[in-house]
């Protein structure tokens, strides 16, 4: 991480600025991602793959 003329590192600056307004091309693709994907995420998750995990989470104990 390098820092800029000021000395403030270069991922600092790079978030206060961000943090007063969204770069459009960021909301753009935040707001696709949504789209796209939000109603997969929703969806629950199937009974085998729970089943799974917790045989997994077992075997690690």
């Amino acid at each position: 991480m390098t820092g800029g003329k000021d000395g403030t590192p270069e991922k600092s600056r790079q978030k206060d600025a961000s943090s007063d307004k969204e770069n459009p091309f960021d909301l753009w693709l935040k707001r696709g991602l949504h789209q796209l994907f939000d109603d997969v995420a929703n969806e629950p998750i199937p009974e085998e793959l729970l089943r799974l995990i917790e045989e997994d989470r077992d075997d690690q104990k």
